[in-house]
């Protein structure tokens, strides 16, 4: 089984629909995909009807996620929460609660990115957006287009939008702890995404992911494209450590990043053990 547990459909930053993205899944051979937009459920029906109307012969299965903006000690990073009740009502409170105050926080990174001499507007962050939740890769999108930098990529930099950068504004994040725990009373299972991942900003202690672990996460992502092979191997320690599952994933975007959907895979027995501790939902199959 080919099994990739991260990918965003424009319900967030990433370029696909979820109907798209599932088709997208299915030609690049995957068995299974999550999809886990940022803070948001809004792209599971449409991707459960894609997934129903597969033509007799094509197999996939989908599992209902998403990815939480949380932070702490200054430090944002990101938890994917798997197969929870989305209606669940203090969790839904906290996504909520994530997403609206993530336009606030695009406009003032728009201004900044104005007064630093880009010439970008929120419009035409908006237009890049569509219908999902704004991010910083939309407002990424903006600069390319602007000519302000030459690939999404380079725009996560300290001159423009990475953590503590100079175009950066802090959002709502809700404390990775509480984040771990209303996935839990929610019935989902919480795996910390990309916990090693340097080039975006500081990342979190392996006390910090002690205490995660004491309050319920379930794993870590190790094989992530932002991992190099020193990284993984310390956090496939460190997870066998503390007892976490090790998961792989793309974190696909469509064309907005250059990775491809299944670059980076999770074991069939650590899906399978994820599975096993999931209450909230169920996987979509066909």
């Amino acid at each position: 089984m080919r099994i990739d547990l991260h990918a965003h459909s424009n319900a967030s930053d990433g370029t696909d629909s979820p109907a798209e993205l599932v088709a997208a899944a299915v030609a690049a051979g995957l068995d299974v995909v999550a999809l886990t937009d940022h803070d948001t459920v809004a792209g599971h029906a449409e991707a459960a009807g894609a997934v129903r109307a597969l033509p007799a012969g094509s197999r996939l299965t989908v599992v209902p996620g998403a990815e939480l903006s949380c932070a702490v000690d200054g430090i944002s990073l990101h938890l994917l929460a798997y197969l929870f009740d989305p209606e669940e009502p203090e969790f839904a409170r906290e996504r909520d609660l994530v997403r609206t105050d993530r336009f606030r926080r695009g406009r003032a990174i728009v201004e900044r990115c104005r007064e630093l001499g880009a010439e970008i507007s929120w419009e035409q962050v908006r237009r890049i957006a569509g219908a999902g939740s704004v991010g910083r890769p939309h407002i990424a999108s903006a600069l390319v287009e602007a000519g302000v930098v030459a690939t999404v990529s380079d725009a996560f930099t300290a001159d423009w939008l990475a953590n503590g950068g100079r175009a950066d504004v802090r959002k709502h994040e809700t404390n990775p702890v509480t984040a771990v725990r209303l996935v839990r009373a929610a019935g989902g299972v919480p795996v910390f995404a990309h916990p090693g991942a340097v080039k975006r900003g500081r990342t979190v202690s392996d006390q910090v992911i002690a205490d995660l672990a004491a309050a319920g996460l379930a794993g870590l992502e190790v094989d992530h494209t932002d991992h190099d092979e020193e990284t993984r191997e310390r956090l496939r320690g460190l997870a066998g450590e503390l007892g976490l599952l090790a998961t792989g994933s793309s974190d696909y975007h469509g064309t907005r990043k250059t990775v491809r959907l299944g670059e980076h895979t999770t074991d069939p027995e650590v899906y399978g053990a994820l599975l096993a501790q999931a209450t909230g939902a169920k996987p979509i199959e066909r």
